[in-house]
Protein backbone atom coordinates (compact mmCIF):
# COMPACT_ATOMS: atom_id res chain seq x y z
CA UNK A 1 0.00 0.00 0.00
CA UNK A 2 1.06 3.53 -0.56
CA UNK A 3 1.94 5.06 3.16
CA UNK A 4 2.95 8.60 3.15
CA UNK A 5 5.34 10.26 6.26
CA UNK A 6 6.47 13.63 7.08
CA UNK A 7 9.90 14.89 8.10
CA UNK A 8 11.50 18.38 8.92
CA UNK A 9 14.54 18.23 7.44
CA UNK A 10 18.04 20.44 7.63
CA UNK A 11 18.67 22.14 4.15
CA UNK A 12 21.87 23.49 3.88
CA UNK A 13 21.88 26.35 1.41
CA UNK A 14 24.61 29.08 0.60
CA UNK A 15 26.70 27.71 3.83
CA UNK A 16 23.53 28.84 6.08
CA UNK A 17 21.24 26.56 8.30
CA UNK A 18 17.74 25.99 7.06
CA UNK A 19 14.91 24.10 8.58
CA UNK A 20 12.87 22.56 5.40
CA UNK A 21 10.24 21.35 6.21
CA UNK A 22 9.38 17.54 3.80
CA UNK A 23 7.25 15.13 2.99
CA UNK A 24 8.88 12.09 2.47
CA UNK A 25 6.41 9.10 0.82
CA UNK A 26 6.99 5.47 1.13
CA UNK A 27 4.88 5.46 -1.99
CA UNK A 28 1.44 6.56 -0.53
CA UNK A 29 -1.58 7.12 -1.44
CA UNK A 30 -2.02 9.48 1.29
CA UNK A 31 0.54 11.73 2.52
CA UNK A 32 1.19 13.88 5.16
CA UNK A 33 3.44 16.83 6.00
CA UNK A 34 4.97 18.52 8.55
CA UNK A 35 5.61 22.23 8.08
CA UNK A 36 4.96 21.71 4.90
CA UNK A 37 5.81 24.84 2.98
CA UNK A 38 4.17 26.31 -0.10
CA UNK A 39 6.71 27.79 -2.17
CA UNK A 40 8.73 26.76 -4.66
CA UNK A 41 11.79 28.02 -3.15
CA UNK A 42 13.16 27.11 0.14
CA UNK A 43 12.42 29.36 2.61
CA UNK A 44 14.13 29.68 6.33
CA UNK A 45 11.35 28.50 8.32
CA UNK A 46 11.94 28.31 11.76
CA UNK A 47 10.20 25.40 14.22
CA UNK A 48 7.58 26.41 15.76
CA UNK A 49 7.56 27.08 19.71
CA UNK A 50 4.34 25.27 20.34
CA UNK A 51 3.23 22.05 19.09
CA UNK A 52 1.21 22.11 16.18
CA UNK A 53 -1.06 19.38 14.69
CA UNK A 54 -1.43 17.59 12.07
CA UNK A 55 -3.97 15.35 10.48
CA UNK A 56 -2.92 11.64 9.32
CA UNK A 57 -4.26 9.64 6.56
CA UNK A 58 -7.46 7.08 6.93
CA UNK A 59 -6.55 5.49 4.17
CA UNK A 60 -3.71 5.53 2.03
CA UNK A 61 -2.41 2.30 -0.01
CA UNK A 62 1.19 0.80 0.30
CA UNK A 63 3.59 1.33 -2.65
CA UNK A 64 2.18 -2.10 -3.75
CA UNK A 65 0.00 -3.50 -1.91
CA UNK A 66 -2.98 -1.40 -1.55
CA UNK A 67 -5.09 0.78 0.49
CA UNK A 68 -6.83 4.44 -0.37
CA UNK A 69 -7.65 6.76 2.22
CA UNK A 70 -6.12 10.34 2.18
CA UNK A 71 -3.68 13.00 3.20
CA UNK A 72 -4.05 16.03 4.24
CA UNK A 73 -1.26 18.46 5.03
CA UNK A 74 -1.19 21.76 6.80
CA UNK A 75 0.26 25.21 5.87
CA UNK A 76 2.83 25.77 7.91
CA UNK A 77 0.95 28.58 10.13
CA UNK A 78 -1.95 26.68 10.43
CA UNK A 79 -2.67 25.50 13.99
CA UNK A 80 -5.72 23.16 14.08
CA UNK A 81 -7.28 21.65 16.63
CA UNK A 82 -6.06 24.16 19.42
CA UNK A 83 -9.72 24.80 20.47
CA UNK A 84 -10.51 21.26 21.05
CA UNK A 85 -9.99 19.74 24.40
CA UNK A 86 -10.96 16.43 26.13
CA UNK A 87 -12.94 18.49 28.38
CA UNK A 88 -15.00 20.18 25.62
CA UNK A 89 -16.95 17.13 24.72
CA UNK A 90 -16.59 13.79 26.02
CA UNK A 91 -15.82 10.57 24.20
CA UNK A 92 -19.17 9.03 24.74
CA UNK A 93 -21.44 11.88 23.18
CA UNK A 94 -22.49 11.68 19.74
CA UNK A 95 -21.01 13.74 17.00
CA UNK A 96 -24.07 15.01 15.17
CA UNK A 97 -24.03 16.26 11.30
CA UNK A 98 -26.19 17.13 9.28
CA UNK A 99 -25.61 17.79 5.26
CA UNK A 100 -28.13 19.00 3.08
CA UNK A 101 -27.36 18.78 -0.95
CA UNK A 102 -28.74 19.72 -3.72
CA UNK A 103 -31.89 17.96 -5.25
CA UNK A 104 -30.92 15.95 -7.60
CA UNK A 105 -27.14 17.56 -7.79
CA UNK A 106 -24.67 15.46 -9.68
CA UNK A 107 -20.96 14.71 -7.84
CA UNK A 108 -17.89 14.82 -10.06
CA UNK A 109 -17.70 11.27 -8.64
CA UNK A 110 -18.49 9.19 -11.74
CA UNK A 111 -21.71 11.60 -11.99
CA UNK A 112 -23.00 9.62 -8.36
CA UNK A 113 -25.75 12.31 -6.69
CA UNK A 114 -24.85 13.90 -4.24
CA UNK A 115 -27.01 12.53 -2.01
CA UNK A 116 -25.72 8.79 -2.33
CA UNK A 117 -22.05 10.21 -1.75
CA UNK A 118 -23.09 11.80 1.30
CA UNK A 119 -24.88 8.97 2.42
CA UNK A 120 -22.10 6.85 1.83
CA UNK A 121 -19.91 8.83 3.87
CA UNK A 122 -22.39 8.69 6.64
CA UNK A 123 -21.23 4.46 6.90
CA UNK A 124 -17.52 5.34 5.79
CA UNK A 125 -17.74 7.29 8.90
CA UNK A 126 -18.99 4.75 11.30
CA UNK A 127 -15.91 3.03 10.93
CA UNK A 128 -13.58 5.77 12.56
CA UNK A 129 -15.71 6.04 15.31
CA UNK A 130 -19.65 4.73 15.73
CA UNK A 131 -20.19 7.78 17.45
CA UNK A 132 -19.85 10.08 14.35
CA UNK A 133 -23.40 10.82 13.16
CA UNK A 134 -24.28 11.97 9.78
CA UNK A 135 -27.79 12.59 8.56
CA UNK A 136 -28.22 13.60 4.90
CA UNK A 137 -31.26 15.79 3.26
CA UNK A 138 -31.98 17.20 -0.36
CA UNK A 139 -33.04 20.60 0.25
CA UNK A 140 -36.05 19.31 -1.80
CA UNK A 141 -37.76 18.99 1.29
CA UNK A 142 -36.97 22.70 2.38
CA UNK A 143 -39.06 23.80 -1.08
CA UNK A 144 -41.67 21.08 -0.42
CA UNK A 145 -42.22 22.81 3.80
CA UNK A 146 -43.64 18.77 4.57
CA UNK A 147 -42.89 17.07 7.47
CA UNK A 148 -39.40 16.15 5.94
CA UNK A 149 -38.60 19.83 6.19
CA UNK A 150 -39.73 19.80 10.07
CA UNK A 151 -37.62 16.96 10.55
CA UNK A 152 -34.39 19.04 9.22
CA UNK A 153 -35.51 21.76 11.43
CA UNK A 154 -35.46 19.83 14.36
CA UNK A 155 -31.86 17.97 13.33
CA UNK A 156 -30.21 21.63 12.64
CA UNK A 157 -31.13 22.15 16.07
CA UNK A 158 -28.67 19.36 17.53
CA UNK A 159 -26.31 19.88 15.06
CA UNK A 160 -22.53 20.53 15.77
CA UNK A 161 -21.70 20.96 11.79
CA UNK A 162 -23.93 21.55 8.79
CA UNK A 163 -22.09 20.31 5.74
CA UNK A 164 -24.14 22.20 2.76
CA UNK A 165 -23.09 20.69 -0.80
CA UNK A 166 -24.51 22.12 -4.04
CA UNK A 167 -26.92 24.11 -2.85
CA UNK A 168 -28.08 27.16 -5.14
CA UNK A 169 -31.85 27.66 -5.22
CA UNK A 170 -32.83 31.00 -3.67
CA UNK A 171 -35.30 29.83 -1.40
CA UNK A 172 -33.47 26.86 0.26
CA UNK A 173 -30.49 29.54 0.55
CA UNK A 174 -32.67 31.85 2.82
CA UNK A 175 -34.55 29.00 4.74
CA UNK A 176 -30.90 27.61 5.65
CA UNK A 177 -29.44 31.09 7.04
CA UNK A 178 -32.43 31.34 9.26
CA UNK A 179 -32.76 28.46 10.49
CA UNK A 180 -28.92 27.64 10.45
CA UNK A 181 -27.88 30.67 12.24
CA UNK A 182 -27.29 29.69 15.54
CA UNK A 183 -24.88 26.10 14.33
CA UNK A 184 -21.81 26.71 15.49
CA UNK A 185 -19.85 25.22 12.43
CA UNK A 186 -20.97 25.22 9.19
CA UNK A 187 -18.98 24.50 5.75
CA UNK A 188 -20.09 25.14 2.48
CA UNK A 189 -18.95 23.43 -1.13
CA UNK A 190 -20.43 23.99 -4.69
CA UNK A 191 -23.43 25.92 -3.47
CA UNK A 192 -24.76 29.72 -3.30
CA UNK A 193 -22.30 32.66 -2.59
CA UNK A 194 -24.96 33.51 -0.16
CA UNK A 195 -24.48 30.73 1.88
CA UNK A 196 -20.97 31.52 4.06
CA UNK A 197 -18.75 29.46 6.23
CA UNK A 198 -18.74 29.71 10.00
CA UNK A 199 -16.18 27.42 12.33
CA UNK A 200 -15.61 28.02 15.55
CA UNK A 201 -18.91 30.30 15.74
CA UNK A 202 -16.97 32.69 13.84
CA UNK A 203 -17.86 34.28 10.63
CA UNK A 204 -14.88 32.17 7.82
CA UNK A 205 -13.53 35.74 5.43
CA UNK A 206 -12.55 34.83 1.95
CA UNK A 207 -9.44 36.43 2.78
CA UNK A 208 -7.28 37.24 5.70
CA UNK A 209 -5.26 40.53 5.20
CA UNK A 210 -2.76 42.41 7.72
CA UNK A 211 -2.71 43.14 11.20
CA UNK A 212 -5.27 46.01 10.98
CA UNK A 213 -7.88 42.69 11.54
CA UNK A 214 -6.10 42.32 14.78
CA UNK A 215 -6.68 45.97 15.80
CA UNK A 216 -10.55 46.00 14.60
CA UNK A 217 -11.04 42.28 16.03
CA UNK A 218 -9.08 41.74 18.62
CA UNK A 219 -5.92 39.49 18.49
CA UNK A 220 -7.97 36.74 20.28
CA UNK A 221 -10.50 37.08 17.40
CA UNK A 222 -8.29 37.16 14.55
CA UNK A 223 -6.39 34.46 15.56
CA UNK A 224 -9.54 32.57 15.72
CA UNK A 225 -10.67 33.90 12.31
CA UNK A 226 -7.37 33.36 10.31
CA UNK A 227 -6.82 30.00 12.17
CA UNK A 228 -10.82 29.15 10.85
CA UNK A 229 -9.88 30.60 7.32
CA UNK A 230 -6.77 28.33 6.87
CA UNK A 231 -8.84 25.16 8.16
CA UNK A 232 -11.38 26.17 4.90
CA UNK A 233 -8.41 26.37 2.79
CA UNK A 234 -7.16 22.63 3.91
CA UNK A 235 -10.63 21.17 3.86
CA UNK A 236 -11.30 23.12 0.17
CA UNK A 237 -8.45 21.91 -1.18
CA UNK A 238 -8.98 18.17 -0.05
CA UNK A 239 -12.49 18.45 -1.60
CA UNK A 240 -11.58 19.17 -5.07
CA UNK A 241 -9.84 16.14 -5.22
CA UNK A 242 -12.77 14.49 -5.95
CA UNK A 243 -12.87 11.19 -3.73
CA UNK A 244 -14.67 9.38 -0.86
CA UNK A 245 -11.56 9.16 1.36
CA UNK A 246 -11.06 12.67 0.96
CA UNK A 247 -14.50 13.83 1.50
CA UNK A 248 -14.93 11.61 4.92
CA UNK A 249 -11.52 13.32 6.00
CA UNK A 250 -12.64 17.04 5.52
CA UNK A 251 -15.29 15.76 8.22
CA UNK A 252 -13.03 14.00 10.31
CA UNK A 253 -10.67 17.29 10.00
CA UNK A 254 -13.49 19.79 11.06
CA UNK A 255 -14.38 17.28 14.17
CA UNK A 256 -10.84 17.33 14.95
CA UNK A 257 -10.64 21.20 15.14
CA UNK A 258 -14.09 22.36 16.42
CA UNK A 259 -15.51 19.39 18.40
CA UNK A 260 -13.62 16.79 19.50
CA UNK A 261 -10.05 15.43 19.26
CA UNK A 262 -10.25 12.36 16.55
CA UNK A 263 -8.20 9.69 17.98
CA UNK A 264 -6.60 8.57 14.17
CA UNK A 265 -5.36 12.19 13.37
CA UNK A 266 -3.60 12.58 16.66
CA UNK A 267 -0.41 11.02 15.61
CA UNK A 268 1.35 13.85 13.27
CA UNK A 269 2.12 16.47 15.48
CA UNK A 270 5.71 18.34 15.57
CA UNK A 271 8.13 17.97 18.47
CA UNK A 272 10.24 20.76 17.35
CA UNK A 273 13.56 20.52 18.72
CA UNK A 274 13.28 16.85 19.88
CA UNK A 275 12.48 15.99 16.70
CA UNK A 276 15.49 17.68 14.85
CA UNK A 277 17.42 16.57 18.11
CA UNK A 278 17.02 13.23 17.72
CA UNK A 279 17.60 13.76 13.52
CA UNK A 280 21.04 15.02 14.09
CA UNK A 281 21.73 12.68 17.13
CA UNK A 282 20.88 9.68 15.43
CA UNK A 283 21.09 9.79 11.60
CA UNK A 284 23.35 13.21 10.73
CA UNK A 285 24.84 10.86 8.38
CA UNK A 286 22.17 9.71 6.32
CA UNK A 287 20.73 13.23 6.66
CA UNK A 288 24.10 14.86 5.01
CA UNK A 289 24.08 11.59 2.25
CA UNK A 290 20.38 12.81 1.51
CA UNK A 291 21.05 16.42 0.78
CA UNK A 292 24.89 15.66 -0.75
CA UNK A 293 23.40 13.07 -3.26
CA UNK A 294 21.55 14.74 -6.72
CA UNK A 295 18.42 12.53 -6.89
CA UNK A 296 18.05 12.78 -2.97
CA UNK A 297 18.37 16.42 -2.74
CA UNK A 298 15.96 16.50 -5.62
CA UNK A 299 13.66 14.49 -4.19
CA UNK A 300 13.52 16.56 -1.05
CA UNK A 301 12.65 19.64 -3.27
CA UNK A 302 10.55 18.41 -5.78
CA UNK A 303 8.48 17.46 -2.12
CA UNK A 304 8.70 20.92 -1.15
CA UNK A 305 6.87 22.37 -4.10
CA UNK A 306 3.94 20.28 -4.18
CA UNK A 307 0.69 21.25 -2.99
CA UNK A 308 0.45 19.83 0.66
CA UNK A 309 -2.76 17.93 -0.57
CA UNK A 310 -1.39 16.58 -3.68
CA UNK A 311 -0.65 12.85 -3.11
CA UNK A 312 -0.25 12.30 -6.51
CA UNK A 313 2.69 14.85 -6.82
CA UNK A 314 4.32 13.54 -3.52
CA UNK A 315 4.41 10.40 -4.88
CA UNK A 316 6.15 11.07 -8.13
CA UNK A 317 8.54 12.49 -5.92
CA UNK A 318 9.73 9.36 -4.57
CA UNK A 319 9.02 7.43 -7.10
CA UNK A 320 10.96 9.98 -9.53
CA UNK A 321 14.32 10.36 -7.20
CA UNK A 322 14.26 6.93 -5.88
CA UNK A 323 17.91 6.30 -4.41
CA UNK A 324 19.70 4.17 -1.84
CA UNK A 325 20.24 7.48 -0.16
CA UNK A 326 16.75 8.30 0.32
CA UNK A 327 15.65 4.74 1.88
CA UNK A 328 18.87 5.30 4.22
CA UNK A 329 17.77 8.47 5.32
CA UNK A 330 13.91 7.62 6.00
CA UNK A 331 15.01 4.58 7.46
CA UNK A 332 16.84 5.81 9.65
CA UNK A 333 14.73 8.73 10.94
CA UNK A 334 11.34 6.91 10.57
CA UNK A 335 11.90 3.15 11.11
CA UNK A 336 14.70 2.59 13.36
CA UNK A 337 14.82 5.78 15.54
CA UNK A 338 10.90 6.89 15.34
CA UNK A 339 12.61 10.52 15.51
CA UNK A 340 8.42 11.74 14.60
CA UNK A 341 7.05 9.47 17.71
CA UNK A 342 4.28 8.24 15.46
CA UNK A 343 2.19 4.88 16.19
CA UNK A 344 -0.27 3.56 13.93
CA UNK A 345 -2.90 0.01 14.29
CA UNK A 346 -3.76 -2.13 11.48
CA UNK A 347 -7.67 -0.93 10.99
CA UNK A 348 -10.29 -3.68 11.41
CA UNK A 349 -12.69 -2.00 9.68
CA UNK A 350 -15.12 -2.56 7.75
CA UNK A 351 -14.82 -6.43 8.46
CA UNK A 352 -14.34 -7.96 4.83
CA UNK A 353 -15.17 -12.06 5.13
CA UNK A 354 -13.15 -13.80 2.43
CA UNK A 355 -14.95 -16.72 0.42
CA UNK A 356 -15.55 -20.02 1.74
CA UNK A 357 -15.77 -22.20 -1.63
CA UNK A 358 -13.95 -21.81 -5.22
CA UNK A 359 -15.59 -24.41 -7.49
CA UNK A 360 -17.78 -25.84 -5.17
CA UNK A 361 -14.30 -27.08 -3.37
CA UNK A 362 -13.99 -25.41 0.40
CA UNK A 363 -11.43 -23.28 -0.03
CA UNK A 364 -7.76 -24.20 1.88
CA UNK A 365 -4.71 -22.12 1.92
CA UNK A 366 -2.99 -24.03 -0.64
CA UNK A 367 -6.36 -23.24 -2.89
CA UNK A 368 -5.68 -19.13 -0.82
CA UNK A 369 -2.48 -19.00 -2.55
CA UNK A 370 -3.22 -20.76 -5.97
CA UNK A 371 -5.87 -17.83 -6.41
CA UNK A 372 -3.19 -15.33 -5.36
CA UNK A 373 -0.75 -17.62 -8.36
CA UNK A 374 -3.52 -16.78 -10.65
CA UNK A 375 -2.17 -16.80 -14.16
CA UNK A 376 1.80 -16.52 -13.32
CA UNK A 377 2.82 -19.75 -15.49
CA UNK A 378 0.39 -18.97 -18.37
CA UNK A 379 1.43 -15.75 -18.77
CA UNK A 380 4.34 -14.14 -16.79
CA UNK A 381 2.55 -12.58 -14.32
CA UNK A 382 -0.44 -13.65 -11.73
CA UNK A 383 -2.72 -10.82 -12.37
CA UNK A 384 -2.94 -7.36 -14.05
CA UNK A 385 -5.01 -4.31 -12.02
CA UNK A 386 -7.81 -3.07 -13.73
CA UNK A 387 -8.81 -0.60 -10.93
CA UNK A 388 -8.80 0.18 -7.35
CA UNK A 389 -9.52 2.78 -4.74
CA UNK A 390 -6.61 5.03 -4.27
CA UNK A 391 -6.48 8.31 -5.65
CA UNK A 392 -2.51 8.41 -5.61
CA UNK A 393 -1.61 5.00 -6.03
CA UNK A 394 -4.43 3.58 -9.01
CA UNK A 395 -3.80 6.47 -11.42
CA UNK A 396 -0.19 4.90 -12.36
CA UNK A 397 -0.21 2.89 -15.35
CA UNK A 398 0.61 -0.75 -16.18
CA UNK A 399 0.21 -2.64 -12.81
CA UNK A 400 0.90 -6.08 -12.64
CA UNK A 401 1.06 -8.78 -9.77
CA UNK A 402 3.67 -11.29 -8.97
CA UNK A 403 2.33 -14.64 -5.98
CA UNK A 404 4.99 -17.19 -5.96
CA UNK A 405 5.88 -19.91 -3.77
CA UNK A 406 9.37 -19.65 -2.68
CA UNK A 407 12.25 -22.05 -2.19
CA UNK A 408 12.07 -22.04 1.50
CA UNK A 409 9.19 -24.44 2.63
CA UNK A 410 6.13 -22.63 3.81
CA UNK A 411 7.35 -19.26 1.83
CA UNK A 412 5.00 -17.46 0.02
CA UNK A 413 5.93 -13.80 -2.00
CA UNK A 414 4.15 -10.61 -3.78
CA UNK A 415 5.85 -8.39 -5.91
CA UNK A 416 4.22 -5.49 -7.66
CA UNK A 417 5.55 -3.84 -10.79
CA UNK A 418 4.29 -0.55 -11.89
CA UNK A 419 5.12 2.39 -14.12
CA UNK A 420 5.48 6.03 -13.10
CA UNK A 421 5.82 9.02 -15.47
CA UNK A 422 8.85 11.30 -13.14
CA UNK A 423 9.03 14.73 -13.62
CA UNK A 424 11.50 14.77 -16.78
CA UNK A 425 8.69 13.12 -18.84
CA UNK A 426 10.29 9.83 -18.58
CA UNK A 427 8.70 6.39 -17.86
CA UNK A 428 10.32 4.50 -15.26
CA UNK A 429 9.38 0.85 -13.74
CA UNK A 430 9.52 0.14 -10.05
CA UNK A 431 8.86 -3.20 -8.16
CA UNK A 432 8.61 -3.54 -4.47
CA UNK A 433 8.51 -7.28 -2.45
CA UNK A 434 6.36 -8.79 0.09
CA UNK A 435 6.96 -11.27 2.45
CA UNK A 436 3.24 -13.05 2.57
CA UNK A 437 2.43 -15.33 5.57
CA UNK A 438 -1.35 -17.30 6.11
CA UNK A 439 -3.50 -15.79 8.78
CA UNK A 440 -6.12 -17.56 10.95
CA UNK A 441 -8.69 -18.52 8.22
CA UNK A 442 -7.99 -19.92 4.36
CA UNK A 443 -8.52 -16.97 2.11
CA UNK A 444 -6.43 -14.65 4.90
CA UNK A 445 -2.72 -13.74 4.85
CA UNK A 446 -0.23 -11.11 6.26
CA UNK A 447 1.90 -8.85 4.07
CA UNK A 448 4.91 -7.30 5.24
CA UNK A 449 7.47 -4.90 3.10
CA UNK A 450 10.26 -2.65 3.87
CA UNK A 451 9.71 0.21 1.25
CA UNK A 452 11.54 3.05 0.70
CA UNK A 453 13.03 2.86 4.58
CA UNK A 454 9.66 2.12 6.11
CA UNK A 455 8.21 -1.49 6.98
CA UNK A 456 4.17 -1.58 6.40
CA UNK A 457 2.39 -4.32 7.65
CA UNK A 458 -1.18 -5.30 5.94
CA UNK A 459 -3.54 -7.77 6.13
CA UNK A 460 -5.56 -9.20 3.18
CA UNK A 461 -8.51 -10.59 2.27
CA UNK A 462 -9.73 -12.67 -0.69
CA UNK A 463 -12.85 -11.57 -1.38
CA UNK A 464 -14.07 -13.28 -4.60
CA UNK A 465 -12.55 -14.55 -7.77
CA UNK A 466 -14.19 -16.22 -10.62
CA UNK A 467 -14.30 -19.83 -11.45
CA UNK A 468 -12.25 -19.18 -14.78
CA UNK A 469 -10.01 -16.50 -13.32
CA UNK A 470 -11.35 -14.00 -15.08
CA UNK A 471 -11.40 -11.75 -12.48
CA UNK A 472 -10.47 -11.10 -8.95
CA UNK A 473 -10.96 -9.08 -5.84
CA UNK A 474 -8.90 -8.13 -2.88
CA UNK A 475 -9.14 -6.51 -0.01
CA UNK A 476 -6.43 -5.05 2.34
CA UNK A 477 -5.98 -3.76 5.58
CA UNK A 478 -2.67 -2.03 6.64
CA UNK A 479 -0.31 0.49 8.86
CA UNK A 480 3.07 1.82 8.86
CA UNK A 481 4.26 2.48 12.35
CA UNK A 482 6.66 4.38 11.59
CA UNK A 483 5.25 6.69 9.16
CA UNK A 484 1.38 6.75 11.68
CA UNK A 485 -0.35 5.55 9.31
CA UNK A 486 -3.21 3.40 8.58
CA UNK A 487 -5.04 2.87 5.75
CA UNK A 488 -7.97 0.33 3.89
CA UNK A 489 -8.78 -0.47 0.36
CA UNK A 490 -9.47 -3.46 -2.47
CA UNK A 491 -8.36 -4.34 -6.17
CA UNK A 492 -9.72 -5.32 -9.06
CA UNK A 493 -7.39 -7.49 -10.66
CA UNK A 494 -8.03 -9.99 -14.18
CA UNK A 495 -5.63 -11.50 -16.71
CA UNK A 496 -5.33 -8.82 -19.14
CA UNK A 497 -6.27 -5.51 -16.73
CA UNK A 498 -9.60 -5.07 -18.64
CA UNK A 499 -12.55 -5.04 -16.36
CA UNK A 500 -14.98 -7.72 -16.53
CA UNK A 501 -18.00 -8.69 -19.00
CA UNK A 502 -21.30 -7.14 -17.67
CA UNK A 503 -22.46 -10.11 -16.75
CA UNK A 504 -19.57 -10.74 -14.21
CA UNK A 505 -19.23 -6.97 -13.16
CA UNK A 506 -22.80 -7.70 -11.16
CA UNK A 507 -20.58 -10.03 -9.00
CA UNK A 508 -18.15 -7.59 -8.85
CA UNK A 509 -19.97 -5.16 -7.75
CA UNK A 510 -21.43 -7.69 -4.78
CA UNK A 511 -17.95 -8.05 -3.90
CA UNK A 512 -17.13 -4.70 -3.76
CA UNK A 513 -20.96 -4.26 -1.45
CA UNK A 514 -18.87 -7.17 0.85
CA UNK A 515 -16.16 -4.50 1.36
CA UNK A 516 -18.14 -1.41 2.07
CA UNK A 517 -17.45 -0.02 -0.95
CA UNK A 518 -19.21 1.48 -4.47
CA UNK A 519 -17.75 0.71 -7.69
CA UNK A 520 -18.06 4.55 -8.61
CA UNK A 521 -15.14 4.81 -5.83
CA UNK A 522 -12.43 3.09 -7.96
CA UNK A 523 -9.73 4.23 -9.88
CA UNK A 524 -9.22 3.35 -13.39
CA UNK A 525 -5.56 1.83 -14.38
CA UNK A 526 -4.41 2.51 -17.64
CA UNK A 527 -2.87 -0.57 -19.17
CA UNK A 528 -2.87 0.43 -22.86
CA UNK A 529 1.19 1.10 -23.00
CA UNK A 530 3.49 -1.70 -21.35
CA UNK A 531 6.21 -2.07 -22.64
CA UNK A 532 9.34 -4.20 -21.19
CA UNK A 533 8.04 -4.82 -17.71
CA UNK A 534 10.94 -6.00 -15.90
CA UNK A 535 8.81 -9.28 -14.93
CA UNK A 536 9.89 -12.55 -13.68
CA UNK A 537 10.25 -14.30 -10.61
CA UNK A 538 13.42 -16.08 -8.58
CA UNK A 539 15.06 -19.26 -9.90
CA UNK A 540 13.59 -22.02 -8.06
CA UNK A 541 10.51 -20.66 -7.22
CA UNK A 542 6.73 -22.78 -7.59
CA UNK A 543 3.49 -21.76 -8.63
CA UNK A 544 0.34 -23.78 -8.45
CA UNK A 545 -0.19 -27.17 -5.92
CA UNK A 546 -3.74 -27.82 -6.22
CA UNK A 547 -5.57 -25.95 -9.55
CA UNK A 548 -5.02 -25.78 -13.05
CA UNK A 549 -4.63 -22.95 -15.47
CA UNK A 550 -6.50 -23.29 -18.29
CA UNK A 551 -6.07 -21.42 -21.82
CA UNK A 552 -7.48 -18.17 -21.54
CA UNK A 553 -8.78 -18.76 -24.94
Amino acid sequence: MLSGYSLSVLFIKQETLHTVPVFMSVLSPQPLHLFQTTTSSLPNFPFPSQPQTFPSSLSSRHAFSHSPQLHLHFRPSATVSSTVTPENQSPETPVRMVAVVGHEAVSPLKSQPWEQVMLHTAKRLKWVDEGYELLVFTDECIQSDGQRAMKLQEELLKADILVIVAVTNKESTKWININGKDIENVICFDSSPELKNKLGGYDVPTQVRGSIFGKVLGNSQFDKTKESYEVVQTVSEAWNRHNSDDIRFCLLLLINAYIRPVPVLKNLRAKGFSTLNCMLGNCGRQVLNCLLDPNCRKALQCLNKCSPVDQVCNYRCIASYESAYLEAFSLCVLQKNNCLELEAEIPDKPYVPPMVTFREQDLTFELSEDLFVGWLGRFEWSWRVVAGQNPAYDQFPCQYQLFYRGKAKGSFWYEPVFQVKTFEGQLVWRRRKYRVKRGKIPGTFYFSVLDNGVVSNEFWTIVDVANDLSWGLFHYHGAARAAGQSYTGAVLVSPDGTFPNAREMTNVVAALERCGIKEWELFTVDNCSCIDAPLGIPEGSSLHTVIQIEDPN
